[in-house]
């Protein structure tokens, strides 16, 4: 099961967010969430039950600078069923 969401973004770089969680249907909702209040709409956003029968949601989003991309790590970390987030900046890749 997944559930993708792709918008083109103009940022050269992004933050890749990989959050894991109990996979329950309120999650994907309430982590969309905290990107909606930042009046944020990532360029990515995937949601996916893992084998294991966790629930493993990837976003990307442009436009944060370090201390906002952790403290959104954070915020993401407080939500009841997130288990893990993982934070890690990338390059968007240009095409010629």
């Amino acid at each position: 099961m997944g559930i993708a969401c792709a918008m083109p973004t103009t940022d050269r770089t992004t933050t890749d967010f990989t959050i894991r969680a109990t996979a329950e249907a309120q999650v994907m909702p309430r982590v969309l969430e905290l990107f909606v209040l930042r009046g944020l709409v990532p360029s990515r956003f995937h949601g996916r039950v893992m084998a294991d029968g966790r629930l493993q949601i990837d976003v990307v989003v442009g436009g944060l600078d370090a201390g906002q991309a952790t403290h959104l790590a954070a915020r993401l970390r407080s939500i009841v069923l997130v288990e893990s987030v993982l934070l890690r900046p990338s390059a968007m890749r240009r095409s010629a």
